[in-house]
């Protein structure tokens, strides 16, 4: 069965250039149809014919701690947006080594305040430690300059309070980069897909996010080697809720286009891990916002078998229809990751988005340089932030029996 699935995938992308539809007959796939029931299309995204256009702005960038791998996608995105890496401080032996090796070109800044000081910067990134994220940023855009933090981008709502404040009087961007949907294609093509009405108004997200906590391969998601001593402290990581569940509730009010919402219930729980106490490898929520609901399921348990860190599941469901993304892998079908399904009344699609331009990078080096929000609205990237620190401070602590 595997073998076929990957035989006709590597058929279907023969058959033309990209973008276009393969309409086949379900009897093809030994799928038998009722009379009068839809059909099944398999398809590529089409790249954009600009996509190899060179960036239309450039901007200089340093990076200010790097406790966490997510650093590296963060310096990627701007990169392509136009952004010229400068140099990087960072106090964690192991990761200074990396970034040396990794980046011969940039430079290494002698302290924090240096980096500060330095006017020919308009960009700060930064990865370090959770809990110590907004206090960066806010010394940040009081110095001048923008600001892009890994999530989560506060743990307290005293920090969030403090990033407002900073806002209203430096006219500076706080940005977090929730790369589940701005650096994942699929995500991407689900937002193109809901904000031309494919499915109809959105009326639910639900959101499935299993991690694993030691990956074996490349580090960029943070999980190659040994975790950190932060990472098993809630009040330095920001617990499961606030860190991971990041990503989750920034789509949720991103796909139902909510400005308001609250959190109905969270809970959590340490269910295997009893050498870390504190720790948390269980956690979920129920969301409400003022034009859609929300459900997110967080994890620590991705097993091995998969191959990956973790198979992330996002389903959003409209009033014509709903979609399915698959972001990482096609479980015991194919390693390859962006697979979007799309049911409304007329079909069901496949969808492969690896094709998809990220837009992320482009749009934030623009919107530094025009003083715009277009890669990401401040208030609804704030909002997140406040809904799983709320989430987190209000979860109800389960201890399941033996």
């Amino acid at each position: 069965m595997a073998t076929d699935s990957f035989n006709r995938r590597s058929f279907l992308k023969t058959l033309g250039s990209a973008g276009a539809a393969y309409a086949t007959p379900a009897s093809a796939f030994g799928m038998g149809l009722h009379s009068g029931e839809g059909h099944i299309v398999h398809e590529v995204a089409e790249a954009p014919q600009d996509a190899a256009d060179k960036p239309k702005y450039t901007i200089k960038f340093a990076v200010c701690g790097f406790s966490h791998d997510h650093i590296h996608g963060m310096i990627g995105a701007v990169q392509r947006g136009g952004g010229i890496f400068v140099g990087y401080y960072g106090t964690e032996p192991d990761k200074l080594a990396a970034f040396k090796q990794r980046y011969p070109d940039a430079k290494m800044y002698g302290s924090e305040k240096e980096i500060l000081d330095d006017t020919s910067l308009q960009l700060v990134l930064s990865s370090t430690i959770p809990n110590e994220r907004a206090p960066l940023g806010v010394r940040v855009m009081k110095s001048g300059k923008d600001y892009l933090s890994d999530k989560p981008g506060a743990t307290t709502l005293e920090q969030i309070a403090d990033i407002r404040k900073t806002i209203a009087e430096t006219k500076r961007i706080y940005a977090i980069l929730y790369s589940e949907r701005l650096e994942v294609k699929a995500a991407v093509k689900a937002g193109e897909l809901v904000q031309a009405g494919a499915i109809g108004r959105v009326i639910q997200t639900i959101n499935i996010a299993p991690h694993q906590i030691q990956q074996h391969g490349t580090g960029d998601n943070g999980g190659a080697g040994a975790r950190p001593e932060w990472f098993w402290h809630p009040e330095q990581y920001g617990g499961i809720l606030c860190d991971i569940g990041s990503h989750q509730v920034d789509q949720f009010l991103f796909y139902t286009g909510s400005k308001k919402a609250e959190v109905v219930e969270s809970q959590i729980a340490n269910v295997n891990h009893p050498k870390h106490p504190q720790f948390q490898d269980f956690g979920d929520m129920v969301l409400r916002g003022d034009l859609g609901f929300g459900y997110v399921r967080l994890d620590w348990f991705t097993p091995d078998g998969l191959g990956t860190w973790g198979d992330g599941r996002l389903f959003i469901l409209g009033t014509q229809g709903y979609i399915e993304v698959r972001k990482y892998v096609n479980v015991a079908v194919s390693k390859q990751g962006n697979n979007l399904f799309i049911v409304d009344k007329d079909q069901s699609r496949y969808i492969d988005c690896n094709n998809v331009p990220l837009p992320f990078g482009p749009q934030f080096v623009a919107d530094i340089v025009n003083r715009t929000h277009i890669a990401q609205d401040q208030d609804q990237c704030l909002l997140a932030a406040e809904l799983v620190v709320t989430a987190q401070k209000n979860a109800k602590l389960v201890k399941l029996e033996a």
